[in-house]
């Protein structure tokens, strides 16, 4: 990479599970993309004793404990926002007014009035150059990008039905503590806008169509938790013991309709015993279908319906030759990428498309698309699953 290339100074808040793969996107992006320009890893922000032995673990050159001062910095050009969603809002809509550039993690907000506010301030900093994402990962998936890509070109016809599911089973345990992710002024909701999110996101975008409307069912399997003290901002006892209020849903629902016509359906559980981390995807259209399980994420299943009977049926793509999305940039044919690359590929678009001048995607106002559809799927579960009109 020339150093004649312009350095843009990245500024990260929040360093625990979305820091660390945003600090690996940032180390090693430079290294597999011809990129138009250099980002330098300038400061990292938290609020915990442990930042200092973060940044030196991870590969930032200094620390600030107050984001507000993370902002100010002079070299500091991107803020990435890696924290609890309570607190996306404000930071994101902080940095946009003082210039600079955001990638901001999922869900957008907590609130849809939050996501609008953000939407806002992206948009007045828009006219000034300032750009902004939201961080919505499985979208570069090659095997998604893939997908969405043949949706495009009309491989599968007229869109019919979509299904759409995201399974984890890590909080099974009724002993798994009462962490942030459980707590709803925290985390807004909980599979729903943890990974429900997700699977919105990847479906609207993949068929290039929003949903208009849906009915929904959320329940909480697990009301209380032991209380897991700094982890989830809130004191055990003594002794070390004492249980708290699970605020979130564990699982969610929903049935909807597609602003093209079609059908879907989408499931989001934390409670599916044995799925590690099954975003799944499957589209029919009139011409054919495709399915998609990131459990086995090179991996893309194309049917081609315009095929006689007796030659039908669903082929898999092992969606890592050169031709595919991304993949020219890392290994030869067959040897597989992983969770890590898609945020690597984040971080490179948003890149190309600040050096362009051109907005990135997804655009904060998907976000806040995405954040209307989980305000629905709320208010269709708290109301004996109504059918619930998505506006906005």
């Amino acid at each position: 990479m020339s150093s004649s290339r312009p350095a843009l100074g990245v500024g990260m808040v929040g360093y625990a599970f979305m820091g660390r793969v945003h600090s690996q996107a940032w180390r090693s992006v430079g290294a597999f993309f011809d990129l138009p320009v250099t980002p330098v890893m300038a400061v990292l922000s938290g609020r915990s004793a442990r930042t200092a032995d973060a940044a030196a673990t991870l590969g930032w050159a200094a620390v600030e404990n107050d984001w507000k001062e993370l902002i100010r910095r002079e070299d500091v050009h991107i803020v990435d926002i890696c924290t609890p969603g309570d607190s996306h809002a404000e930071i994101a809509v902080a940095a946009l007014e003082a210039g600079k550039h955001v990638l901001c993690e999922k869900p957008l907000a907590n609130t849809v009035a939050e996501a609008e506010a953000m939407v806002a301030a992206a948009g007045q900093a828009a006219a000034r150059g300032v750009r902004s994402m939201v961080a919505f990962n499985y979208r570069r998936v090659p095997a998604v990008a893939l997908a969405r890509q043949m949706v495009a070109d009309g491989r599968l016809g007229e869109i019919r039905h979509v299904r759409a599911q995201y399974l984890q089973d890590w909080i099974t345990d009724p002993e798994f503590p009462l962490v942030w992710r459980l707590q709803k002024d925290k985390a807004g909701s909980g599979a729903l806008g943890d990974i429900g999110s997700h699977i919105v996101d990847t479906a609207q975008f993949v068929t290039g169509q929003n949903l208009t409307g849906v009915s929904a069912l959320t329940e909480t399997f697990i009301r209380e938790r032991p209380l897991a003290g700094d982890s989830a901002g809130l004191a055990a006892g003594a002794d070390g013991t004492g249980r708290g209020e699970v605020t979130v849903d564990d699982a969610a629902l929903f049935i909807g309709r597609l602003s093209g016509g079609g059908l879907a359906s989408f499931e989001a559980t934390r409670f599916a015993a044995g799925r590690k981390n099954a975003l799944r995807l499957e589209i029919n259209g009139s011409l054919g279908s495709l399915a998609f399980d990131f459990e086995a994420m090179n991996e893309l299943w194309f049917h081609d319906h315009t095929l006689p009977a007796g030659d039908a049926g669903f082929r898999r793509i092992l969606v890592t030759e050169s031709d595919h999305p991304y993949a020219a940039a890392w290994w030869p044919p067959g040897h597989g990428l992983g969770y890590e690359h898609t945020f690597t590929h984040e971080v490179k678009d948003f890149l190309e498309a600040l050096a362009a001048g051109t907005d990135p995607t997804p655009s904060f106002a998907d976000g806040l698309r995405v954040q209307r559809v989980l305000r629905a799927v709320e208010e269709s579960a708290a109301n004996d699953s109504r059918w619930t009109a998505i506006t906005g």
